[in-house]
């Protein structure tokens, strides 16, 4: 088994469990789809602040989806909360000790992000990873299509991203936030077979995912992330959904199926900036007491049953996924200063 190379440091704070996915920022110039996607489609609440922005709502939180206008057609930016001023303190302070550069938000940037402050520095693949303590909450009626989303300490979601190196980003995340591993997965889609490995930052089942692409040199997927997830509260919103998206007539990649290792239901669409969104239901939370006993295990395969592609044969989805591949000249961003063994310890 793989196994990211640290060194033990006793004294080091643990902060696991403190910190979890706050926000996600997207930039794209399809904002009128993005609009459509989020509140017809998938039936998030959407408040359209100006021409250039739209935030998506999942709770009382302001900002959960912040998309603006701009050429990247992909996610930008993560928020991450961190419970409380001392713990942010210990994870600015690993940022800062590893010599990153560190630069606090606008407050403008803050506002569209529905958050008082925040401190931003580098993250792999050209993610920005951005921290913050204190969220803004409102008391405006939520007009969404669904009953409500699974959100609190468990966060917004999960990020899943394929890598060339995923040694390296497992310590960048490992280094920063003391992620856990929940479990590994081996499946093989077309020419690639990929080795997932699963990071948790609290109950929720993983946070980040992290996709080896075992035997290619490049990264085959164009955007910074793979999917996105975020988790809806009742089975029979996740099946409306399902529906809406086919017949406004937006790509849906994976049909409703069911994972091998957290047990959630899902099914997998293409956002307008062509990164996958991943709408689930009831997956396996780590609790206290799971936790205390919590062995990871190797899963063969994504799902026990369905995920299977939609509108389009095996043939045809592959020849999208090659179709993304990059160029060999293009080097994937692994942020180096986190990613040093010797910065922390893997719990």
């Amino acid at each position: 088994m793989t196994t990211v190379d640290t060194v033990d440091t006793p004294s080091r704070p643990d902060v696991f469990g403190a910190a979890r996915l706050g926000y996600l920022v997207v930039e794209s110039r399809r904002l009128t789809d993005w609009n459509r996607f989020g509140a017809d489609a998938i039936g998030l609440h959407v408040d359209e602040l100006t021409r250039d922005t739209l935030r998506f709502r999942l709770d009382d939180r302001e900002c959960r989806f912040l998309v603006q206008r701009g050429p990247a057609e992909d996610v930008t930016a993560a928020g991450w909360e961190i419970d409380d001023h001392e713990t942010f303190e210990v994870v600015l302070g690993r940022v800062t000790a590893a010599g990153l550069p560190v630069t606090e938000g606008s407050a403008e940037e803050a506002a569209l992000r529905g958050v008082e402050r925040l401190w931003r520095f580098p993250g792999p693949k050209g993610i920005a990873t951005e921290v913050f303590t204190r969220a803004r909450t409102t008391a405006a009626p939520l007009r969404m299509r669904n009953t409500a989303f699974v959100t609190g300490r468990s966060g917004m979601g999960h990020l899943a991203i394929t890598t060339t190196r995923p040694e390296q980003l497992h310590t960048y995340w490992n280094n920063l936030l003391d992620l856990r591993l929940s479990d590994r997965i081996v499946e093989r889609i077309g020419p690639a077979k990929l080795n997932i490995r699963f990071l948790r930052s609290g109950q929720r089942h993983h946070s980040i995912a992290l996709a080896d692409v075992a035997g290619l040199r490049i990264d085959p997927v164009r955007t910074s992330v793979q999917h996105v997830n975020i988790e809806i509260a009742t089975l029979e919103d996740l099946l409306a959904g399902f529906h809406r998206v086919t017949e406004l007539g937006f790509a849906m990649a994976w049909s409703v199926g069911q994972h091998t290792n957290d047990r959630e239901l899902s099914y997998y669409c293409v956002t307008p900036s062509g990164f996958e969104l991943e709408v689930g239901w009831n997956p396996v939370v780590v609790t206290p007491e799971r936790e205390e006993t919590w062995e990871p295990a190797t899963y063969q395969g994504i799902s026990l049953w369905g995920h299977t592609p939609v509108g389009a044969g095996v043939a045809a989805l592959m020849a999208r996924f090659q179709a993304a591949v990059r160029s060999l000249r293009e080097q994937e961003e692994t942020v180096p200063a986190l990613s040093s063994a010797a910065l922390g310890s893997r719990r």
